[in-house]
């Protein structure tokens, strides 16, 4: 049997094409062992395949473009398919056209559109061709209901352009496919789709464009040729919607222990689809518990990419009717904890853990044998068993910091199967994590079915980090660069940079199994959400790497980055002085300046005098890690700062690297006085070179760096991928996202053009979401109370109002400011709960400060914020409820 494959693409010189599918014969899905095609015209490309004559597997398939960079590019039709039931075909013609990951089109065959959003393909009844030799199959998202693809042609079985019988296609496999038998004399046909109203049984129009053309091959009785030609040609509105973001601790209902739990989000979809909202946004809910108090509230710091955290779950669902009695006595706490304007999390966890450790002990024979579970453990064991035991051990030693137990301190994973089994005496706390999981499994998947019941899109979160001190860097470390931290360089909101501790990802590494970590991840995600946000998706790009022994963001740069090579400094007439430029610049004014009168004690405690007639950092004190540990007990935080200061006052950090010396720039050098102490040649020159290095050179490394993963990761997913692009934005970003289909966000007072202060909703593009606050900044309330000047700008030029603005944010104000974000042309409109309340001046919160859910330059944020709302009493605020979904259906997004 053979397979003549046809790809309808126009390359340049240097460009190639390959064809990857699920079997051996089409590399069995992996990239490395695509086949590849051969030029056959200037339209297509061609391969011929043959397979066994008894091969009747379904085939499913993917086109890869090579370009010039050698980088690779997937094809994004998600569905290509032959099926080889039929045993007497044995040989087959496909003729594909080129699908870009990016086309719009794409975005609506997504879970989140056909999960939820839209409704099914109507059914189509059609008599079946009792011979056929051509199968068209095409695309049509966004068809009225009762809408059909019908098909007509020049040819008499195409129907001779005859709209009132025209050839009906039915859908299949989102699809939409029929069968015809053509004639050996029905060449050269031409053809085109067209809508069909099914009800009426009436030919709507045709589609736009040119008429397609079939193409004549030498076919038998025993052949086939598959005609897919991607998507309907046809104009229609596009959909968009409106939703809300909002933590799952920050929910509040009466029922809740303090926090806001899985079980609370039911009552949020209810609200939701009471006044037209199609999208709840959640932050991770992943189990951050590494100290068992507040530190563990950073939902980004997750001990496991995949267990679900505790403080989550529901005690009565777990308990049900038959152990409702050990719940009892948690009532008064319970009550006590929900009344609480904010979360206790260190409390609401240890009561859970109690509650929770004697609801395992009463029903862990009846666990034990529940078939459900065992299915569940099957499918998770890859991280419940390591994540089961990371936890015991975690608790047995009192860290969470592996290096630091006298036992299994390097996972292996024979030792850690001896030490789950059940033949152990501490088997019971092995399980009693099985047991937790379990449990919030069931009532997050309860949640998700309901939200597709209701319509309702649940969105997720995939941090960029993982903890250092949890299971997963325990289980893999070598996919992770642990000498490294992760974070972000400094800006407006945070001009230290920022430093998030976490480990950067050891990328080569993690391609070596064609990132199975990471499509395991997306995999657990899928079984709750429809779409997620990629949390600084800038750095699959390029992280913003720390050392380890730095404490602030402003000591990493970009990995990876081409540095800068000592040869440069020549040829651009640079004099290079190594300890001027890499060692931290200390002089007798830079002390004075920094520490006045204690100038004299710094120098003899935590200096030396150098070469130089300057002064250097003393080995003890020459890492700002070293300085903090110094330091730690002491209350004289301007002390540490000034420490900090001295250490960060550097121009360039070496790169270690055998056989050469290369360099790269510290962050905003013009900002040092090392580099304001140069005279104006060497500044000029330098400054040169560090615009270069930031601006210029960067960007091919950045894209190949980004396409190497993102196109791999996205197409082990049919979620809705959206990315957090926000702070120091490359331009090749927005770039990759729009090739490869990603959505962007649109930040009215974070505009991504440095020349603006604000950027209108009205000016973003389809494939975004649009929002006025994120769960990292303050809330349209309290942003208007922060920048007196800048609020009265916003006030004349972004809302056209003219005088002076209010002191505080009206309600009208704020549902201006709403109303701009809705009626953009963007996808998704999507708010925080607390700025949809500011509209209704009855119902919002009094303090707008007490809104905020986290401070980014705050490293010991307290993630404790709770809505003031019980959900039940906001589902009965009918006025505001009406008003929103009212406004909300008047800005053209879909409500039903």
């Amino acid at each position: 049997m053979k397979i003549n494959f046809f790809i309808k693409y126009r390359t340049v010189i240097g460009e190639e094409l390959f064809i990857l599918g699920n079997n051996f014969y089409l590399g069995d899905n992996d990239p490395s062992k695509a086949v590849k095609l051969s030029w056959y015209n200037e339209d297509y490309w061609r391969g011929t395949i043959d397979f066994p004559d008894d091969f009747d597997d379904t085939i499913h398939y993917q086109y890869i473009l090579k370009n010039k960079k050698g980088i690779e590019i997937f094809d994004g039709e998600r569905n290509r398919f032959i099926d080889l039931s039929l045993k007497k075909i044995k040989f087959y013609s496909v003729f594909d056209v080129w699908n870009p990951a990016g086309n719009v089109w794409n975005v609506f065959f997504t879970k989140a559109f056909s999960k939820s959003l839209l409704p099914p393909l109507t059914k189509v009844a059609i008599v079946k061709p009792k011979k056929f030799n051509h199968t068209f199959r095409v695309k049509a998202p966004l068809l009225k209901p009762g809408e059909t693809i019908c098909l007509c042609g020049s040819t008499k079985n195409l129907k001779s352009w005859d709209t009132e019988s025209p050839v009906i296609l039915s859908p299949k496999n989102n699809w939409y496919a029929a069968n015809v038998f053509l004639e050996q004399n029905e060449w050269p046909a031409t053809y085109k789709y067209g809508i069909y109203n099914l009800n009426d049984k009436k030919w709507v129009c045709f589609e736009e464009g040119q008429n397609r053309l079939i193409h004549r091959l030498e076919n038998n009785e025993n052949s086939v040729t598959i005609i897919n030609d991607g998507f309907v040609n046809y104009h229609t509105d596009l959909w968009k919607g409106a939703g809300v973001l909002i933590p799952v601790f920050a929910l509040r209902t009466k029922k809740s222990f303090g926090v806001g739990e899985f079980a609370d989000i039911r009552l949020l979809i209810d609200w939701a689809r009471k006044t037209g909202l199609k999208l709840i946004q959640l932050l991770p809910v992943n189990d951050t518990t590494a100290h068992h108090d507040w530190r563990d509230s950073y939902p980004y710091a997750a001990i496991s990419a995949f267990a679900l955290h505790p403080i989550y779950i529901n005690l009565d669902k777990v308990a049900g009717s038959e152990f409702a009695s050990i719940i009892k006595p948690y009532r008064k706490k319970q009550k006590q904890l929900n009344e609480l304007k904010e979360f206790d999390y260190g409390k609401v966890l240890q009561l859970k853990f109690a509650a929770l450790k004697e609801l395992y002990k009463a029903r862990k024979e009846d666990f034990k044998n529940d078939l459900d579970y065992f299915e569940f453990f099957e499918l998770n064991r890859h991280w419940l068993v390591p994540y089961s035991a990371f936890s015991v051990l975690r608790d047995k030693y009192k860290t969470a910091d592996f290096s630091k137990w006298k036992n299994h301190k390097k996972y292996n994973e024979v030792a850690i199967q001896n030490f789950v089994s059940p033949s152990h005496e501490h088997y019971d706390e092995i399980a009693f994590y099985y047991f937790v999981q379990y449990h919030l499994h069931l009532q997050l998947k309860e949640i998700a079915d309901y939200a597709h019941s209701q319509k309702i899109v649940l969105k997720g979160d995939i941090p960029i980090g993982i903890y250092r001190y949890g299971s997963d860097a325990w289980v893999n470390p070598d996919l992770y660069k642990m000498d490294e931290q992760s974070g972000a360089p400094p800006d407006n909101f945070a001009v230290k940079g920022q430093n998030w501790g976490f480990p950067t990802y050891n990328w080569e590494n993690m391609s070596k199994d064609n990132y199975n970590w990471w499509r395991r991840r997306f995999d657990q995600m899928s079984n709750y959400f429809d779409a997620f946000r990629i949390d600084h998706i800038l750095g699959f790009f390029r992280i913003w790497s720390v050392p380890i022994g730095e404490i602030e963001g402003i000591m990493g740069r970009f990995a990876p980055a081409i540095p800068v090579d000592i040869t440069e400094f020549r040829t651009r007439n640079i004099s290079f002085d190594h300890q001027r430029y890499c060692n931290p610049f200390i002089t007798s004014d830079i002390l004075e300046s920094e520490f006045k009168e204690r100038a004299k004690e710094i120098k003899e405690k935590y200096l030396e005098l150098s070469s130089d007639g300057n002064y250097k950092l003393k080995d003890f004190v020459n890492t700002q890690a070293k300085v903090a540990a110094l330091l730690k007990k002491s209350k004289d935080q301007k002390m540490k700062q000034g420490m900090f200061n001295l250490i960060s006052n550097v121009i360039l950090f070496e790169e270690q690297y055998p056989g050469s010396q290369r360099f790269h720039f510290r962050f905003s050098i013009d900002q040092t006085s090392s580099f304001q102490n140069l005279d104006n040649d060497t500044k000029n020159g330098l400054w040169e070179l560090y615009i270069d290095y930031f601006y210029h050179r960067q960007n091919d490394c950045w894209e190949k760096s980004g396409m190497e993963k993102l196109p791999q990761l996205k197409r082990n997913t049919n979620m809705l991928v959206c990315g957090e692009d926000l702070g120091m934005v490359p331009p090749i970003v927005p770039e990759v996202m729009k090739q490869l289909g990603i959505l962007g966000l649109e930040i009215e007072r974070m505009p991504k053009d440095s020349g603006k202060e604000f950027f209108h909703p009205n000016h973003a593009p389809y494939m975004s979401i649009v929002t006025p606050s994120t769960h990292d900044m303050s809330t349209i309330r309290g942003w208007w109370q922060e920048n007196r000047e800048q609020t009265q700008r916003f006030y004349n030029y972004m809302l056209g109002q003219y005088g002076e603005a209010p002191l505080i944010c009206e309600g009208w104000i704020n549902k201006r400011i709403i109303l701009q974000h809705l009626y953009s042309p963007a996808m998704w409109s999507i708010f925080q709960l607390s700025d949809l309340l500011g509209m209704d001046e009855n119902i919002r919160r009094e303090n707008p400060d007490e809104e905020r859910i986290n401070i980014p330059s705050d490293p010991n944020n307290y993630w404790h914020y709770r809505i003031h709302l019980n959900l039940e009493d906001l589902l009965k605020e009918d006025n505001f409820n009406n008003e929103l979904k009212k406004n909300i259906e008047e800005s053209g997004r879909l409500t039903t």
